[in-house]
């Protein structure tokens, strides 16, 4: 296989950029990630790819949900800060506020505009990322706004 051209295809493919959270009792977890996307209407269902020696995917594996926050086109800062683990300091993550999710109590960042809660129910671990399959159990709109998607930062993720 050409090197060059796999990382070529696989980095023309689209993506968003959200915070994943989680929570196993007092403890948090937050990243930023891309490989999220919707699989199913009914039930509502959605995949993502989470770092298999994350504490974030040993959170979610431990305690079966997690939340997604889609991040606004203007929130690249707020998706680098949580390229670093994660510092809790009362109710924020890496300094930035968040709330317990209405039916799962992950952490949801009250300052992106959407998000969502899942209930895990099937995960496959293979390579060095996890697919994680979730069902969303609830959702919130805070404002409405344009998704960053990594083809806005220059960044890459991917090949």
């Amino acid at each position: 296989m050409d090197l060059e051209a796999k990382k070529k295809v696989l980095r023309s493919f689209t993506y968003g950029l959200y915070v994943l959270t989680a929570r196993h009792g007092e403890e948090v977890s937050a990243g930023t990630v891309n490989w999220v996307t919707q699989v199913s209407f009914t039930p509502p269902l959605v995949a993502l790819g989470v770092k298999r020696d994350s504490r974030l995917y040993a959170l979610i594996r431990e305690s079966g949900a997690l939340g997604i926050c889609v991040l606004a086109h203007d929130q690249k800062a707020i998706a680098q800060d949580f390229f670093k683990p994660t510092q809790r300091e009362g109710n924020t993550l890496n300094g930035h506020p968040f709330e317990p999710g209405p039916r799962t109590g992950v952490p949801l960042l009250t300052e992106l505009p959407y998000w969502l809660e899942a209930q895990v129910v099937d995960s496959v671990e293979r390579g060095d990322h996890a697919v994680v399959v979730a069902e969303v159990v609830e959702v919130g709109v805070r404002y409405e706004a344009k998704p960053l998607v990594m083809w806005d930062t220059g960044w890459f993720y991917g090949g």
